[in-house]
């Protein structure tokens, strides 16, 4: 069991607070796990066409939000890994738009972005199960705001949620 404390609110600028809010203190390797597993089961069952399925005109495909909950979860953990290793070199933002827009994810299949995904999240549960536990408190700077190594932690989880919420609730249902 890996319980992580929940990080403090001065630990993460304000954009970031509704994706700790969602995640509650705990084994958060677990819920990672149980996350992963719960997003390949939503989505495992999208045929090709559905892939595509887009809930308004400028939205996103599902292919491109389960893309971007993965290319999200490789920065914050990248911004995890620094932190966590001691490193206080300032990070930068990404415009999630920008790297959506030349993914090209439709080209992918969706077991190709599931896969992804996947490896992606377990590469992520690896690097939360080998930093040491004087790691999580350490502080850096990204996209111009202070954050903590296990404010990304949780960043992590509450992102993937957000999405998986909004792929079920605007996506899944219509579908």
């Amino acid at each position: 069991m890996m319980i992580i404390q929940k990080p403090e609110r001065e630990e993460y600028i304000t954009y970031y607070q509704k994706y700790v809010d969602a995640i509650l203190e705990g084994d958060l390797c677990s819920l990672l796990t149980r996350q992963a597993e719960e997003i390949i089961t939503l989505l495992g069952t999208i045929s090709e066409e559905q892939s595509s399925y887009r809930y308004a005109q400028g939205k996103w495909s599902i292919k491109e939000v389960l893309g971007h909950i993965t290319d999200t979860e490789r920065i914050m953990s990248y911004r995890l890994l620094r932190i966590g290793r001691g490193d206080t070199t300032d990070l930068a933002g990404f415009d999630e738009n920008v790297y959506v827009q030349h993914a090209s994810y439709e080209r992918l299949s969706m077991q190709q972005l599931l896969n992804d995904f996947s490896a992606v999240r377990h590469a992520t549960i690896s690097l939360i199960r080998i930093l040491p536990e004087d790691a999580w408190t350490r502080s850096g700077t990204a996209n111009g705001g202070p954050v903590t190594a296990r404010a990304l932690a949780y960043i992590i989880a509450g992102h993937a949620l957000h999405h998986a919420t909004i792929l079920q609730e605007r996506y899944l249902q219509a579908l």
